[in-house]
């Protein structure tokens, strides 16, 4: 792989796991940032799939459409199905919280089931990755 592309896949991951860090330091606040933690729970799935996305030369749309990204993985990578399956209810907190509304905030152990699934898709993802983007 080029080092350009490699250098590409590095930073999707690295965001990511930001993006993981940011939802576990809104969810350790007192009292907790749910809003903010769901809306990196969802960016840092949708960050990992572009990763794996781009490590794979394909080419994606600019979207935070969950579904599509996980069916654009899965074409590349079956075996992730399962994981990206549980992620794609992630979608929707790219935008449920960003404005004055009437959603209703799911209560905290919801938020941390979320936390979890985006911390798999990251990790899933990583594991599926040839080792020399990861060095």
């Amino acid at each position: 792989m080029q080092p350009e592309k490699i250098a590409e896949v590095r930073s999707w991951l690295k965001k990511a796991a930001d993006d993981l860090r940011g939802a576990d330091i809104d969810l350790a606040a007192s009292p907790p940032f749910i809003e903010d933690a769901l809306f990196h729970c969802q960016q840092a799935a949708e960050k990992a799939m572009k990763g794996f996305l781009t490590a794979h030369d394909r080419i994606f749309r600019k979207t935070h459409d969950l579904d599509e990204l996980a069916r654009a993985c899965e074409a590349v990578d079956s075996d992730l199905k399962e994981v990206l399956e549980a992620a794609r209810e992630l979608t929707v907190f790219a935008w449920e919280f960003c404005y004055p509304g009437d959603a209703p905030v799911p209560p905290l152990e919801e938020v941390q089931e979320y936390r979890r699934i985006a911390g798999r898709v990251y990790q899933t993802i990583r594991e599926r990755l040839p080792f020399d983007i990861l060095s």
